[in-house]
């Protein structure tokens, strides 16, 4: 007989974004602990082409999904700027959440959600997937091992081509920007490996001529012990995803550190004085560990660790970003 604990978590999905078709669905689709019962738009037609490919039921309307008894748990990948309002609701109506990044750009509001799931009883997961992917593990492990000597200076970039006029993204009201988009990954990496006391000095913001949208940006934060992050982001460069670590002794470098494909093995280089080498890791999922881990976290009820107070501190940067930022029309 099956015990509670694997029989998989049953998911509604609250609206078709097209990361969520070409990345999440199938994960949720393939992963044992996990079943998709039902996808929701506003646009009978638009959820019905998502539960054909995927294999459950159409649902018109947020609100009908929430209703449903069979649902367990929401997997939201609804525009960064609608996360709070349907992530409370989805927590009133007694589902368990899984968010896309933000899960809000600001502390009291990521706050107020974070106390409401645990009054609930429900788990709430902002879906940060990076620090899931064991090559991060690996990296901690050399720095820890003294790869680089004492950590001096950490950098780390996430950006984007242009997208097209009409992006959401470019509506600060509905997809919140850059900053809320791209510029998650690096300050979150930078908490990560620098800790939770990391603290912003300076920032530039560049904003869309016509929405006044941020576009792209760069940010500088230290330790208090002076370890500096430089962190760049934005939706107007060429595509670059990486982390570099600079210390007394060396150097790394971690390319595609934060969306490597499943099958990506990514590799680190190594810099010590004369000498270079290359370490190639092996490849890992982690959108299919984040969905384990929630969904671990759902049957055992074990707090997921560390992941609100990372959420947490992040919405607490992302406004220290916007208070410190000196802005520039792009």
């Amino acid at each position: 007989m099956r015990s509670d604990i694997d029989t998989p978590v049953r998911f509604g999905v609250l609206g078709c974004a097209d990361f969520a078709r070409r990345r999440m669905l199938p994960t949720l689709v393939a992963a044992p602990g996990a079943r998709v019962v039902a996808v929701a738009s506003r646009d009978l037609d638009k959820a019905a082409s998502f539960a054909d490919r995927f294999g459950c039921a159409a649902v018109l309307g947020y609100d009908a999904l929430l209703a449903a008894s069979d649902i367990e748990a929401v997997y939201l990948p609804l525009p960064a700027m609608l996360h709070a309002e349907w992530a409370e609701q989805a927590l009133m109506a007694g589902k368990h959440v899984l968010v896309e990044k933000p899960l809000t750009g600001d502390h009291a509001k990521t706050a107020r959600l974070l106390r409401l799931a645990r009054s609930c009883g429900r788990v709430l997961m902002e879906n940060v997937a990076f620090p899931h992917h064991a090559q991060h593990a690996a990296v901690q492990k050399l720095l820890a091992d003294g790869s680089v000597g004492e950590l001096r200076d950490f950098s780390s970039t996430f950006t984007i081509p242009p997208l097209s006029e009409d992006d959401m993204r470019y509506r600060p009201d509905i997809g919140g920007g850059a900053l809320l988009d791209m510029g998650i990954y690096p300050i979150r990496a930078a908490l990560h490996y620098l800790g939770h006391d990391l603290r912003i000095v300076a920032a530039v913001l560049r904003h869309h001529g016509k929405t006044h949208a941020v576009v792209s940006g760069r940010i500088l934060a230290c330790t208090p012990r002076g370890v500096t992050a430089d962190l760049h982001f934005g939706m107007a460069h060429s595509y670059r995803t990486s982390c570099e670590f600079a210390g007394s002794e060396g150097r790394l470098l971690l390319d595609r550190a934060f969306t490597p494909p499943p099958a990506f093995q990514p590799v680190v280089r190594a810099e010590r004085q004369d000498h270079r080498e290359e370490f190639t890791l092996p490849a890992d999922d982690q959108f299919a560990n984040v969905v384990a881990c929630f969904t671990r976290a759902v049957r055992t009820g074990v707090a997921l660790d560390g992941c609100a107070e990372a959420s947490l501190r992040q919405a607490d940067l992302v406004a220290a970003v916007e208070e410190k930022a000196v802005r520039f029309p792009l």
